[in-house]
């Protein structure tokens, strides 16, 4: 099982950036690996997912053009530059994982990943 540890949360104004890092401690190949964000009273959602057997990217349609994932393969390590922050962006985001190459689930839903780091709070003022 992978181990996944999230850091660079943080308080924004809005239209500003931040940039989140996942160091991942196992094996990490044929994996989805990417981030989540849960906000108060709301379901946890997929923000970007990566395989890493692929170079493939996917994003959330609420992220598109300003969120990029990328990961150092020297360190293994996820990350999620955040650009164009709004309100709306404010969250608890998290850094998830799984084997399961099926995702019969969809790889934005939490269901479909059974490791996940501690959370970092990202907070967007208007």
């Amino acid at each position: 099982q992978v181990q996944l540890v999230e850091s660079g949360g943080g308080s924004v104004q809005a239209g500003g950036s931040l940039r989140l890092s996942c160091a991942a401690f196992g094996y990490i190949e044929n994996m989805y690996w990417g981030w989540f964000r849960q906000a108060p009273g709301k379901e946890r959602e997929g923000v970007a997912v990566i395989y890493t057997g692929s170079i493939v990217k996917n994003y959330a349609d609420s992220v598109k053009g300003r969120f990029t994932v990328s990961r150092d393969n020297t360190k293994n390590t996820l990350f999620l530059q955040m650009n164009s922050l709004k309100p709306e962006d404010t969250a608890m985001y998290y850094c998830a994982a799984t084997y399961d190459s099926t995702m019969s689930a969809g790889i934005f839903s939490a269901l479909a990943y059974n490791a996940w780091g501690q959370g970092t709070q990202v907070t967007v003022s208007s």
